[in-house]
């Protein structure tokens, strides 16, 4: 049976990238505990617009935990507190009644903020675009044992995978690293035999354009790993760095040849 809660939201606003930001505090009453975050902010938001006031901007699509759009901090958590969870499965019954929440974009300086709790993840796809894929011809389907991959590596590979790309690991870490997911998306490749012909310029262009863009290193602080809505584990990292080492002394064998 529903429960119904009362809030008291302290929002970040903010018009624009170059507007002074602020907290705003919202009265959120009569919250079903069937909701989720987003419903909230949705019933909120409802309200602003009847009083002729600016809804609260925020990013969301599938609402179903796969597309990786929503993402803001909820109490100073990422996607809020319940481990393994999108900002849009979060549900209202983990709250209490009378409970103040504090909800704040994500904050880096890859991210650019574009209005409220909306900011520009755009350099995650620039990454992708660096190395993130695989180079192979079109036809038709290969026979599914056409190539044989062993089932630990497999099992790797699809963990990696579900990566989601929300920012959660950057917003999180105290360098505001994309490792975690630059970590992950090299990861799922380089386990499987369809990656490796690519390995050495995918981490190299990956890891070069991580930098470019801002996004600083991992010094295994492992706040990304607590906040991945998805779980990937550092260990990808690891992996990672064992693909850079060996793409780049390879490359200096070359040179030297």
């Amino acid at each position: 049976m529903s429960k119904f809660i009362d809030l008291t939201l302290k929002v970040w606003r903010q018009a624009d990238p170059h507007a002074k930001g602020r907290l705003e505090t919202y009265k959120a009453n009569g919250i079903s505990t069937d909701m989720s975050f987003l419903e909230m902010i949705d019933v909120v938001n409802e309200q602003l617009t009847k009083d002729g006031k600016d809804p609260i901007a925020f990013d969301n699509d599938c609402r179903e935990g796969i597309c990786g759009m929503c993402g803001c901090m909820v109490n100073g958590r990422a996607h809020g507190a319940e481990k393994g969870t999108t900002l849009c499965q979060l549900h209202m019954r983990h709250f209490k009644n009378g409970d103040t929440v504090v909800v704040e974009p994500w904050r880096s300086r890859a991210f650019r903020l574009i209005r409220d709790l909306v900011v520009d993840r755009g350099a995650l796809d620039k990454i992708i675009q660096a190395g993130g894929y695989v180079s192979v011809n079109t036809g038709g389907a290969q026979d599914a044992n056409a190539i044989l991959v062993p089932q630990e590596n497999a099992d790797k590979a699809m963990d990696a995978a579900q990566c989601i790309g929300c920012g959660a690991c950057v917003a999180s870490c105290p360098n505001a690293s994309a490792m975690l997911f630059v970590g992950a998306k090299v990861s799922h490749l380089a386990l499987l035999p369809q990656g490796r012909p690519e390995a050495a310029r995918r981490v190299q262009n990956m890891l070069a354009t991580m930098d470019d863009l801002g996004f600083g290193n991992c010094t295994n602080e492992r706040e990304c790993e607590a906040e991945c809505p998805k779980e990937i584990s550092i260990t990808n990292i690891a992996r990672l760095n064992r693909e850079y080492f060996k793409a780049a002394f390879g490359s200096e064998y070359k040179e030297q040849r």
